[in-house]
């Protein structure tokens, strides 16, 4: 069997139905639309979410909540991530933009607590949990808080 030979079974393809060919044909003059009426014409039909005039129910329910446009997009970054930098290197937001630990534009970077890390990093961070912090200290690592 090759490509050019390939082709659908018999009868699985069927030709669709030609509307409005005349008046013996069964779906001939108003080519199965019925008469008059919105629906019959030429572009009729009704918007999603029209009810017939009734209320719809997107208007019916209330509004809900707010956006704060003051709010800070912060990322997350823990101390298991830290193992993508090599002892003794200085994590900032550029270097943690580069490791690909942090994407996009972000107002601030904070560090999490969890996992281990088992060698000195120089870290500069705008915000620090308090078990981070401690897990950098006691590997003989820095923080800097920018």
């Amino acid at each position: 069997m090759k490509l050019n030979e390939l082709a659908p079974e018999k009868g699985a393809n069927r030709a669709r139905k030609r509307l409005g060919r005349g008046v013996g044909d069964g779906t001939g003059k108003t080519a199965g639309r019925g008469s008059k009426g919105q629906k019959s014409r030429s572009g009729g039909g009704t918007r999603p979410g029209f009810e017939g005039g009734q209320m719809p129910i997107h208007r019916r329910l209330p509004k809900r909540g707010f956006t704060n446009i003051f709010r800070k997009n912060i990322a997350i970054i823990n101390v298991r991530d830290l193992s993508a930098f090599e002892s003794g290197s200085i994590v900032n937001a550029e270097a943690l933009l580069m490791a690909g630990l942090v994407k996009g534009r972000v107002d601030g970077i904070k560090l999490l607590g969890k996992g281990e890390i088992e060698y000195p990093l120089a870290i500069q961070v705008n915000h620090v949990s308090k078990s981070a912090s401690e897990k950098i200290k006691s590997a003989g690592g820095s923080i800097e808080e920018i």
